[in-house]
């Protein structure tokens, strides 16, 4: 099934969070109306897009960096969201695992509704760069300490 929503169309407003995630779209043309806002918020973030670069965005596919292991899953809702900062169309085919490259990092990343790929161990990790499996690279303990309890 393809998701197909026109640049001329305007954005859906007050829907429910279930017609937002849980219609026939998946939440797709939700990311997609975040990007096209995100791109009149942050025009060099929008360039980016547009020069095929896959920076971090709110769902799992961009990055910053070349890993050691050249490729990565992405989601749909990133593929969604960056159309939206590309000023593009959204054009996505549920059925499909397209597959882009960074033009910035040169990381080859496969957007997948398969929630199973996006949760795979080591997927976006490098052995250097493993830590406690928190965001920052800092412990949870070390952000309290015991005279705070």
């Amino acid at each position: 099934m393809r998701i197909y929503r026109s640049t001329s169309e305007p954005d859906r407003e007050d829907l429910s969070w279930d017609k937002t995630w849980l219609a026939e779209d998946r939440g797709l043309i939700h990311c997609w109306q975040l990007g096209r806002r995100n791109a009149q918020r942050d025009p060099e973030l929008s360039a980016r897009c547009i020069a095929g670069e896959l920076p971090p965005l709110g769902w799992k596919g961009g990055g910053l960096k070349t890993l050691k292991k050249l490729t990565r899953w992405g989601s749909l809702q990133y593929l969604a969201e960056w159309q939206g900062l590309r000023g593009e169309a959204l054009n996505i085919d549920l059925n499909d695992e397209p597959t882009l490259i960074c033009q910035r990092t040169g990381m080859i990343v496969t957007f997948t509704p398969d929630i199973s790929k996006l949760a795979g161990s080591g997927n976006d990790i490098d052995e250097e760069d493993e830590t406690d499996g928190s965001a920052s690279g800092f412990s949870e303990q070390s952000l309290f300490s015991s005279s705070s309890y």
